[in-house]
């Protein structure tokens, strides 16, 4: 695992990343986490809280639902007893730099 996404609990967000990484964006075909669209991954221990803050490769994504969904099942399924805030942002915007270098090497970039 080469990505480094923010966070307040480092063990916990490798945790989480753990099942991300079989989350896709089904045009592209590359996992959310290796494709940069995980920004950060934030945990509240006292309420059971985790803030994932995530975008997608374009405001008008047309998998949009569909992979935001698929990213609150994942974390869902990694967190039974949490809940499960997902966060959209399109600030900073997306672009092909936050791709990991596995997600280029997968690309033939």
């Amino acid at each position: 695992m080469s990505v480094n996404v923010p966070t307040n609990n480092k063990e916990r967000c490798d945790f989480a990343l753990e099942d991300l990484y079989n989350v896709y964006d089904p045009e592209v075909g590359l996992n959310v986490v290796d494709l940069g669209l995980i920004y950060q991954l934030d945990f509240n221990e006292e309420e059971k809280i985790l803030d994932a803050t995530m975008t997608l490769t374009t405001e008008f994504c047309p998998m949009g639902e569909s992979i935001t969904s698929d990213v609150t099942q994942s974390l869902t399924y990694s967190f039974p007893e949490w809940q499960i805030h997902v966060n959209l942002t399109f600030d900073p915007p997306w672009n092909y730099t936050m791709i990991s270098p596995e997600g280029n090497k997968f690309l033939g970039r």
